[in-house]
This record gives C-alpha cells, structure tokens and sequence, in this order.
C-alpha cells in the first residue's frame, strides 16, 4: 500500500479518515483554503508522482463550492505527475436533472460528468446514483456500489416481524423489490405526484401494510416531502412499525422538521453526507450508518487489480 495515497476535500473529511482507518493509511495531507475573493486554494503536503491518488468528496451542500474543489483537487494532482487520479464520490450531485423531460432545460449530470472526465479523472466509485444510467454519461470506468448490505444489516438487527417494503413513488419499485427480496417480505408502492419540487400528494397504496413492519428505502431524502406523508398514509392504514432508510441524507428546507414531526419509529441514513449538528439534536430516531468500508474495501481491489463485482447489489432487480 506504499503507493495509495488517499486525500479529501472539505465536503466529508470524517468519512476520508475512516476509509483511511480501513485501508491502514494515513490521509494525505493537503492543504485547502479560501482566498480574499472566495477562490479556492489548494496545495499537497507530499510528493504523489508516480503513486496510485484517491480523491474523497461528496458534491453536497455548498454543491457549487464542493465540486469546483473536486475538479482543482484532480487537476492537481495531473499536474503533480500522479499515476492514477481517482475520484470517490460517495454522494453524486447534479444528478436530478439526468434527461430532457420538458424543453429549454440542461442535463446537468453529463455536464458534471464531462467536467470530472476534462478535469484528468482516471475512474469515479460512487454509491447509489440518483439514476443508474448517470453511469454511461462517464466516458471512464465507473464503479457503481450500493449501500444494501449495509442498510439490511442494520434492518435485520431489529425486531422487524412480518415486513412490506414500500415504495414511495413508482420509479423507486426497483430498489424496494431488492430489499423486499432480501428480507424475505411483501412488496407495496404507493402512488404519488408531486405537485412542486419539494410537495408529493399520495393518494393509493398498492400492497398490504396493516399490522406489518413497513421498511421505506429511498437514495436520496432532501426535503422529506415524499416520506413524511408516505409515513403517514401507512400508519393510518394500520402499519404497527415505520423504518425509513436512505444513502444520501441531503435534509435541505424543511427536511428536518418533516421527519421529526412523521411518524416514524427508526430513520438510518448513510455517512456520504454529514449529518449536521441540528438533524442530530432534532432528529433522536436517527442511526448513521457508515460506508468507509465498503468504499476502503473498493479502493483496496481497485489498487491491487481486483474484481471489485462483489461489493455491487447482489441481486439484480
């Protein structure tokens, strides 16, 4: 491992350290820093030439900021001679806008793509993408993992009884089967439309939840409006359980104060965002989950020229 070298932007440098635990390294050391006029400033702390580079960011929020800060940490480190510079992105963003499903609108998850590419990026390993598909708009490998192992973990660790995965809306059906099979329960989705880009309207579940355990899986919760109100709908229809579980905790507007007022017995969400101080101290129902090892272990068969087939979903949707 003498020729690993892990560095991280400032998006999620607990996450960084933790891979680095993993792997037995020390995080590489770079210095990150603002100018006057709110540019970012950058220098390595070590030689990388020669060495297989690891770049640990999340483009959450400030999304802008974090991915600029990406796009100048790989830059660097082509020019600092790096053998390989690989991207880890454990939380993938711009990614909502993936198609022109109306005119006069960007499909900003290829620009981002083509941004990370231009940049001098080797590979990208990411986790959950908001669309699977985002993978093809790379022109270089991409390994795409998913947080399932680790999420039906945690869920088997409960007293869970009979079990209905729902799916809040119909495009998440996919990802609710998966888990519904691993579990060994029912399957239910709800029908939802949204109404604006933080308000859903539910009106009809599909599937039994009375006197159940129902388990809702999302990639993404960012203003809650779509689990709040789906964990409503099935607690008047009789569940006698509510786990909610998602990869990226974005928790934007009113997110926090949505969950905390839902019905909802247990919320895991995933480490590829930090979790902040108020979602902490609001939010008591929450486990965070981490995916350092999972991502440690990636690295580690990426470096030494391993299949990396075993760490994807294991069952195919």
């Amino acid at each position: 491992m003498t020729n690993l070298r892990v560095f991280s932007g400032r998006s999620n440098p607990e996450l960084s350290n933790r891979i680095c635990q993993y792997l037995g390294i020390p995080l590489g050391r770079a210095h990150i820093d603002n100018f006057p006029d709110s540019e970012v400033s950058l220098k390595l702390g070590e030689d990388v030439r020669g060495r297989d580079t690891y770049i640990v960011q999340s483009t959450c929020a400030p999304v802008s900021e974090r991915l600029l800060e990406l796009l100048i940490l790989v830059d660097c480190l082509r020019r600092a001679s790096a053998k390989r510079v690989n991207v880890v992105l454990p939380y993938f963003g711009y990614a909502r806008q993936d198609r022109k499903d109306e005119g006069r609108v960007p499909i900003t998850a290829k620009l981002v793509a083509n941004l990370i590419t231009t940049a001098g990026a080797d590979r990208v390993i990411t986790l959950d993408l908001h669309a699977a598909q985002i993978q093809g708009f790379f022109d270089i490998p991409v390994d795409h993992l998913s947080s399932e192992p680790i999420i039906t973990q945690y869920c088997m660790s409960l007293a869970l009884g009979p079990v209905t995965v729902v799916s809040p809306d119909v495009g998440n059906v996919k990802r609710a089967r998966v888990y519904a099979r691993r579990l060994e329960g029912e399957l239910a989705i709800l029908d939802k439309r949204r109404v604006s880009g933080s308000d859903a309207v539910m009106n009809t579940i599909i599937g039994e939840v009375k006197d159940r355990t129902i388990l809702m899986v999302d990639d993404i919760i960012a203003t809650a409006g779509t689990i709040a109100e789906a964990s409503r709908i099935v607690r008047e229809r009789g569940a006698r359980k509510i786990i909610v579980a998602a990869t990226h905790g974005v928790l934007c507007g009113p997110a926090i104060e949505r969950l905390a007022a839902a019905p909802i017995d247990h919320l895991a969400i995933t480490d590829t965002i930090p979790l902040s101080d108020e979602a902490r101290r609001r939010l008591p129902i929450v486990e965070v989950l981490s995916v350092s090892e999972l991502l440690g272990e990636a690295i580690r068969r990426i470096h030494h020229n391993e299949s990396v087939s075993s760490l994807f979903m294991p069952y195919s949707p």
